[in-house]
């Protein structure tokens, strides 16, 4: 019975060390695939910057300068780029829901004698 617990502990390890945030980070590219759309602002892994001109199954077409479009996989897109008014806009609505779970339960009428 000892010489299974070790093994276990060592599996419950791994998993949660290396198996569990691998697959995490493939839902997230997934869910990105998913979400993309014409006009979205994008990265590619290679570091190009473009904006989306035209979405297929399998195929980006990305705006990199003026006239230039390249034709692309779409898992060749690693991100999104989310502009600084945006992220300020959300990170605003992260700190106020935030505060109001904080004062979850708190009533204006509680008094602390």
């Amino acid at each position: 019975m000892e010489a299974l617990i070790f093994p276990a502990l060592l599996f419950l390890v791994m998993y949660f060390a290396l198996i569990r945030p691998q697959q995490r980070t493939a839902k997230e590219a997934r869910q990105l695939m998913a979400s993309l759309a014409v006009g979205d602002e994008v990265v590619t892994t290679s570091g190009i910057h473009g904006f989306i001109n035209s979405l297929e199954e399998t195929i980006v077409w990305l705006e990199v300068a003026g006239d230039v479009e390249l034709k692309m996989s779409r898992s060749a897109i690693s991100g999104r780029i989310v502009d600084a008014e945006d992220e300020s806009a959300e990170e605003q609505e992260e700190v106020e829901d935030e505060d109001e779970d904080e004062n979850a339960g708190l009533g204006d009428t509680d008094v602390i004698d």
